[in-house]
């Protein structure tokens, strides 16, 4: 059980690999395009910015050349493009007759900017590096589309956690780019409270350890202190109560289990540096003064074991009644959701998406 716990931890929030039923990754085309005289918001530029991405499934054309198809996935934070083309996400979904079916849709899964082997602060700026915001990640996101891939409206964006929350910044940004938004385990609501908390205690733990050097560390796992408590913030922010109850039911089991899921992070240490900007891109987001704007259909999806997006905070029922046409849904919790992470695991939804898209085609 311990085992479990960690691995369903560490997947959810940095995107490692499990074993596998189907080997999407294996079967999916990487990519990658450089767009020139990038922009941020903070008014800093740089020459060009990588974007990578994955793909699958097989694109249609219309007479100029533009994909019709395409689909775009968007992952948490932390993660990258293969975060979603794993079994329990992939395995319900792409497969025939199912609602992302590849013989229908062509399936766009990027590293966004920040993440993967997209642009980055480990890539050599290090804490030098344009302090980036959804925005700019949306915005890098477009021109990938746009510029790389020929692709002038989407069918459709899924967003997973800090890719549901880019659901709702597309939607105002680039209003009927994407025809339908299915954001997973987000907000609408400024990044402020318990949230905007446990991610600073992430930036706090890694910049105040004696080890950062302001940036230029040597070794990402020197940063010892930096690494306990991003793993042991993520523990909390990422599990299901109701599940850690069944798999560590007394205090023994619990320390185990916990100490477990430490060991396991210390062995695959992030770059402080990517991670702090991660964790901080979110500063600017407050989608809900322009969520009238949202014209498309929205199926929103949170589940009620979510730490950081508790039912009712920011009441999301009527956040979503203040769209022309969205439909909020909330997960039960129970001890075989996935707390935060129940947003990568379709059993618990694909139901809705299925009806959302019979009722939009």
């Amino acid at each position: 059980m311990r085992v479990l716990f960690a691995l369903t931890l560490i997947v959810t929030w940095l995107g490692i690999g499990q074993a596998q039923a189907e080997d999407w990754p294996a079967v999916a085309g990487k990519h990658s395009v450089e767009l020139a005289d990038f922009a941020f918001h903070t008014g800093e530029t740089l020459p060009s910015i990588t974007m990578s991405y994955y793909t699958l499934g097989t694109p249609q054309r219309d007479a100029d050349g533009h994909i019709t198809n395409a689909v775009m996935l968007l992952h948490g934070t932390g993660g990258n493009g293969l975060s979603l083309l794993r079994p329990s996400f992939g395995d319900e979904l792409f497969g025939p007759g199912q609602p992302l079916d590849l013989a229908r849709y062509y399936i766009i899964s990027p590293d966004n900017l920040g993440h993967g082997d997209s642009s980055k602060p480990s890539d050599g700026l290090h804490a030098a590096f344009p302090r980036y915001d959804y925005d700019d990640m949306v915005e890098a996101q477009y021109r990938m589309l746009t510029e790389g891939l020929g692709v002038q409206g989407l069918e459709m964006i899924v967003g997973t956690s800090m890719g549901c929350m880019h659901s709702f910044v597309w939607g105002e940004t680039h209003p009927g780019f994407a025809r339908r938004l299915v954001p997973l385990a987000c907000n609408v609501i400024e990044i402020a409270g318990r949230n905007r908390m446990f991610r600073q205690m992430i930036i706090d733990g890694f910049r105040n350890d004696p080890a950062y050097a302001g940036g230029e560390y040597a070794d990402p796992g020197d940063l010892g202190m930096g690494q306990t408590i991003f793993a042991n913030t993520l523990v909390l922010a990422g599990s299901n109560p109701y599940r850690a109850q069944a798999e560590a039911p007394t205090c023994k089991q619990a320390a185990e289990q916990l100490h477990g899921v430490v060991e396991r992070y210390r062995a695959h240490p992030v770059d402080p540096n990517d991670t702090i900007y991660q964790f901080d891109a979110s500063r600017n987001y407050d989608p809900a003064p322009r969520l009238a704007e949202i014209n498309v259909p929205v199926l929103w999806i949170n589940s009620a074991d979510d730490f950081i997006n508790p039912p009712g905070l920011g009441d999301p029922e009527a956040a979503a009644a203040g769209m022309p046409n969205a439909r909020f849904v909330l997960v039960p919790a129970s001890e075989e959701t996935h707390g935060h992470g129940t947003h990568s695991w379709p059993v618990f939804w694909k139901d809705d998406l299925a009806r959302f898209l019979a009722d939009n085609p």
